[in-house]
């Protein structure tokens, strides 16, 4: 019972930290809107959270019928093929490619970081309300009020 309790805390306590992650990472972005040669950098979150939970790896290989084959580790700080520590909440970076050419070379395209950041804020908020929903239900259950 107790690893249900904690097991869905760490989710959101894992969930919580690549959200503020992403919004570094689009600040970052916004920041360097003016920088000539400048490639705006975004991760996929889903995914970003389904590997640092451990329900995927990113040194799976596909194999034949479309299976896919797992790299062993009997502890979650073993390092993975990429070299990235298994239990870590590192997402994999991508490039964000170019709405429009610019001649500067400059990637940031000011109107989908705006949205995203305003995004990642909402989502932060609900992932913290959440969180405080869950600890204060099992104050609840504790004390008995």
């Amino acid at each position: 019972m107790l690893n249900q309790l904690t097991d869905s805390l760490n989710f959101q306590a894992t969930a919580l930290t690549l959200r503020s992650e992403r919004q570094r990472l689009i600040a970052s972005n916004i920041a360097n809107a003016d920088t000539p040669g400048y490639t705006a950098r975004d991760f996929n979150f889903s995914d970003a959270l389904s590997q640092a939970t451990g329900r995927t790896s990113s040194a799976q290989t596909p194999l034949a019928g479309g299976a896919r084959l797992q790299m062993a580790a009997s502890q979650g700080g073993h390092m993975g093929l990429n070299g990235k520590v298994g239990g870590s909440a590192q997402p994999e970076l991508n490039y964000a490619s170019a709405a429009q050419t610019n001649l500067d070379n400059n990637t940031v395209d000011m109107d989908r970081e705006r949205a995203s950041f305003a995004d990642n804020t909402v989502r932060y908020e609900a992932t913290l309300r959440f969180i405080n929903s869950q600890v204060r239900t099992l104050n609840t259950a504790i004390t008995g009020q």
